[in-house]
């Protein structure tokens, strides 16, 4: 649950930020939260569902004045869940499928809004390679 992840060069990565609704806090979704990251893992986490990896983040109120280019904006988001994917059409089939929705239904009906981008990967590395 708590180890690092290996990202294979060519996945899909989907940024799902998510706004809570007033007086719902991050301890309150913890429990949807971890129900829906497991039915991901366990049903879908095999080369037929393309589940590769996912990250949960609570913002944390800190903002890169060096690594923004323009005027900050304060983001109005609670929590970033991000997933790997081997491809794009994976992420897709399993959030349509009723094993998927039943437990991301729990978590939306705490939530005001949630949007979910997908990305390409263009690059990776660590340090010393």
């Amino acid at each position: 649950m708590f180890n690092p992840v290996t990202i294979p060069f060519g996945s899909k990565m989907l940024f799902n930020a998510v706004k809570l609704k007033p007086g719902v806090t991050a301890n309150d979704i913890e429990l949807a939260l971890g129900e829906m990251c497991h039915v991901v893992k366990e049903t879908y986490g095999n080369e037929a569902g393309g589940f590769i990896a996912g990250q949960v983040f609570a913002y944390a109120g800190f903002i890169s004045q060096e690594g923004s280019v323009s005027s900050v904006k304060v983001p109005d988001y609670d929590v970033a869940i991000v997933t790997y994917w081997s491809s794009f059409e994976q992420h897709e089939k399993s959030h349509a499928d009723q094993t998927f929705n039943d437990k991301f239904s729990a978590l939306a009906e705490m939530c005001s809004d949630t949007f979910e981008l997908g990305f390409d990967m263009l690059w990776q590395g660590v340090p010393g390679e």
